[in-house]
């Protein structure tokens, strides 16, 4: 029965398998810090590349830990995986952490989820819904710094910028409707954004590079330098203001 499992079915089983995993990773602070972090990575990437190979042995497989499974250049069918996006935040025990798995087909992403295993939370691009209410007038900015066109963005449309850990979780952030936007322009890779994409756009929400162009996957080099994910009511006047300044 689970060998049948559609691919929306399979990516959500694994990003909802791999939060279990790091939730008891976590289990009674016997672990802390770097050491947390790393078996963090470690294990949910296992569990996901044992899962793909019994369940999808055919397809390539893109992570941030480990070895290109495949030939990508090659493979229409390409899932892109970061099995734990935010591990300073999971090290250091916030809950703003995530798992992603996404499918890619030809570039474009056609099956996704994003798991906040922290708040038992698991957003899949099969059935996600729009955000619904009033625009809230705000965007998620990184703990760390957020970068000039984020700050520029924030000014021009007066959206105060909200501090949120990791990738996932800022993008999952618009697509529950707690903030309208998430522009990013510090550089990331493909595993940081495929899947939160993946999800925001089977939500209604606007996704491109910050030029405005359509963002493709499974590039030779998966380095991502920038990206926005924005509800559709801000698109335009968001895209004109980074216009001013990208």
């Amino acid at each position: 029965m689970i060998s049948r499992l559609s691919d929306a079915d399979l990516a959500a089983h694994m990003a909802t398998g791999a939060g279990e995993i790091l939730v008891g990773v976590r289990h009674g602070n016997l672990l802390t810090g770097r050491h947390l972090g790393d078996v963090g990575d470690a294990m949910a990437q296992a569990w996901i590349a044992n899962v793909l190979h019994r369940h999808r042995p055919n397809d390539a497989v893109l992570s941030e830990e480990a070895d290109d499974v495949g030939d990508r250049a090659s493979a229409d069918r390409v899932w892109i995986i970061d099995p734990l996006d935010g591990t300073r935040e999971f090290a250091s025990g916030t809950a703003d952490w995530a798992v992603h798995v996404a499918l890619t087909e030809g570039g474009e992403v056609t099956s996704a989820a994003v798991a906040l295993p922290a708040v038992d939370e698991v957003f899949r691009s099969d059935t996600v819904k729009p955000p619904t209410g009033d625009l809230t007038r705000r965007m998620a900015a990184s703990r760390y710094g957020g970068s000039y066109e984020a700050a520029w963005v924030s000014r021009q449309l007066s959206l105060n910028m909200i501090a949120i850990g990791s990738a996932g979780a800022k993008a999952m952030a618009v697509v529950r409707g707690d903030v309208d936007a998430y522009v990013h322009a510090g550089g990331q890779y493909e595993w940081d954004n495929c899947a939160p994409v993946g999800v925001a756009l089977a939500a209604g929400l606007h996704c491109s590079r910050l030029d405005g162009s359509p963002i493709v996957y499974n590039r030779p080099q998966p380095y991502m330098p920038d990206f926005v994910i924005c509800r559709t009511e801000i698109r335009d006047e968001l895209m004109a203001a980074l216009g001013e300044v990208w």
